[in-house]
């Protein structure tokens, strides 16, 4: 386990350059000037320049990104152009936020896919089985924007039920959660149901059957342990993305979690907050990643970390 996990986090390294370098380039290709967003419009020519050198804007690729990393490894995301505060600070306040986003629409989308998933496998062929499949295809397929504005209609505004948007209280998470997890439901269910299909063709489910075994038991006990692996490794990267935030989601609810600080750094090219949140992000989808393969071999003793 310890050498796995070593392995594991120098790919991570790997990877958090890679993104870092990668980012950084397309932003420093932006035909977008920041410095003019910090100056604003009636600024001079002269007041510019000035911005842009004691931003170090004015340095080549290479000696703005080395000072980057030089900061990066002192656990420094940088200071927002345009808020002037913190990066570290900013992406932190909004982390409870993301936190509990993540959590609510991991359970929304699971607890759905893998309840439509299984009935569908065990009514294959049926009209219930079309149906939730037909069910899962219209959910994985509409945007999210429609179906986050659909249900505020009619669970806020129509019914009164719950909250418009805003953040504090368990109603507020309950729709945006449900947002996120109809369409990752659609997914979940589509790979449950192809899972348990094969998993239920397997000789150990007939043998469990011969043996007397009650129906329950040999699909709760024998068959869902291996059918579920494919879905752990997907919530693992379902971490990352809801980590990272969901911009259309957040500002159709009006959730302050870290997508909404990213699209407000994008729309004023706020160079630094967009680093931090790519950064983070990455860091989240590879320990999702790290934490679905550790639980995989207490699902199924079979599976080896190597």
């Amino acid at each position: 386990m310890i050498v796995y996990l070593g392995r594991r986090l120098i790919q991570a390294a790997l990877i958090l350059f890679g993104v870092s370098i990668i980012t950084f380039a397309l932003l420093y290709l932006l035909p977008a000037d920041p410095v003019r967003q910090i100056a604003g419009r009636s600024a001079t020519a002269e007041t510019v320049e000035n911005i842009r050198r004691q931003l170090g804007l004015d340095q080549p690729f290479l000696v703005q990104y080395w000072r980057y990393v030089l900061k990066l490894m002192s656990g420094d995301l940088g200071r927002s152009y345009i808020q002037r505060s913190e990066v570290t600070e900013l992406i932190m306040s909004r982390l409870p936020a993301s936190l509990l986003l993540m959590v609510g629409a991991i359970i929304c989308e699971v607890s759905i896919g893998l309840t439509m998933g299984l009935i569908a496998a065990m009514r294959r062929g049926t009209v219930t089985d079309r149906a939730l499949m037909v069910s899962s295809f219209v959910g994985v397929s509409a945007p999210q924007f429609v179906v986050g504005l659909l249900l505020l209609y009619v669970f806020a505004v129509r019914l009164g039920w719950l909250p418009i948007g805003g953040y504090g209280t368990w109603q507020h998470l309950v729709l945006p959660s449900l947002t996120l997890g109809i369409l990752g439901a659609g997914w979940y269910s589509r790979m449950m149901r192809s899972s348990m299909i094969d998993v239920l063709t397997q000789d150990y489910i007939r043998t469990a059957h011969a043996k007397g075994l009650a129906g329950r038991v040999v699909l709760l006990r024998h068959a869902l342990p291996n059918a579920i692996l494919p879905v752990i490794a997907m919530i693992g990267i379902d971490i990352g993305l809801f980590m990272s935030g969901i911009v259309v989601v957040e500002s159709v609810f009006g959730w302050p979690g870290i997508g909404q600080l990213a699209w407000q750094a994008i729309q004023r090219v706020d160079v630094p907050i967009i680093m931090g949140v790519t950064l983070v992000s990455a860091c989240a989808i590879v320990l999702g990643n790290l934490i679905a393969d550790i639980v995989a071999p207490f699902i199924d003793p079979r599976i080896r970390l190597k």
